[in-house]
């Protein structure tokens, strides 16, 4: 009787242990694939095509400039913003001899239903396009990316560096490398996001709103214009890329200036270290500011009146240190 006794608990010892075994080898298996991004493909058709009649506020357009000079200036903005982050250093470009070209990436800045359609490859695909085009009319083409904007700027370093088609210097601003980076790099932008593939399958967006000025906002960011809200799929997207124009940044052989602050709270500071620590460039300028206290998140750094003029600068003599 003893030893029937024991036999029971033994087998209900085993069946628990392989229960809590299964349980937790799916909780692995889960989490690896929502964070290795195994078999996620992006979309990559149809092109996009800019209409910018469907722009839900005139601030959201392109920006442009042109007044025939010899040297032109690309400025990508970032994700989900639009041009309109530009207004300052755009004007002041022109104002110093600049051509000044910041197009608006089609489906931002539109009816946010059009933007959830498309993705990074799309986006990229489209700025790729609009940079070789002014490669095959300007000598010199210098390129500016804050946030998205950046990631995108070194995707296009890594691309055309050594090549005919490479651009005289760029400029990176709060561009992020790494997205969720807890082992490798010590730094977790979004808790939320390492079941965020699994999100992807039921939601399109979380609270999706157009925004054309914030009225809680300060320091320029009053002005900020662009979308509201989370969403997920384009979320994934953007993150999916990352991992390759990380990898790549060694191809980076342009003249390079990082400007990174601290106390980020949209991507973290960490990045910066991560791109400074990878990219080839012989001639690197960084700064690593720390801004006091503002009602935003320190990330947009050419729309914010305290420190706009001075970043535009610091470019500004950076991009004309050989001519």
């Amino acid at each position: 009787m003893l030893g029937a006794s024991f036999g029971v608990r033994f087998f209900h010892a085993i069946m628990c242990s392989m229960i809590y075994l299964s349980i937790l080898t799916l909780l692995i298996l889960f989490l690896f694939w929502n964070n290795s991004l195994i078999f996620y493909r992006d979309r990559k058709e149809p092109d996009l095509i800019s209409d910018e009649s469907k722009c839900f506020s005139p601030r959201c357009r392109s920006i442009t400039y042109e007044s025939g000079n010899d040297k032109a200036v690309l400025f990508i903005h970032g994700f989900p913003t639009t041009p309109s982050m530009y207004s300052y250093p755009a004007k002041v470009f022109s104002e110093n001899g600049y051509d000044v070209f910041s197009p608006l990436i089609p489906t931002f800045g539109a009816d946010y239903k059009e933007f959830e359609k498309t993705s990074f490859t799309q986006w990229f695909s489209y700025v790729d396009k609009y940079y070789v085009n002014l490669k095959k009319r300007y000598e010199s083409v210098y390129v500016v990316g804050v946030s998205m904007g950046g990631a995108m700027t070194l995707k296009l370093a890594e691309k055309y560096s050594s090549t005919p088609l490479s651009p005289k210097r760029i400029a990176v601003l709060a561009a992020p490398v790494a997205y969720n980076s807890l082992l490798r790099d010590h730094f977790v932008t979004s808790w939320a996001f390492y079941i965020g593939r699994f999100l992807c399958l039921f939601l399109k967006e979380v609270n999706a709103s157009c925004i054309d000025g914030r009225s809680d906002g300060e320091d320029g960011n009053e002005n900020w214009v662009g979308y509201g809200g989370t969403f997920p799929r384009q979320g994934l997207s953007l993150v999916y890329n990352l991992k390759e124009i990380r990898k790549n940044l060694a191809k980076v052989t342009v003249p390079m200036i990082s400007i990174h602050d601290k106390g980020d709270k949209t991507v973290p500071f960490g990045n910066q270290k991560i791109i400074l620590s990878s990219v080839k460039s012989r001639d690197i300028e960084s700064y690593s500011p720390k801004m006091p206290d503002y009602r935003h998140t320190h990330h947009s750094l050419l729309m914010y009146d305290s420190c706009k003029k001075e970043y535009t600068a610091l470019i500004m003599k950076f991009f004309a240190k050989e001519e």
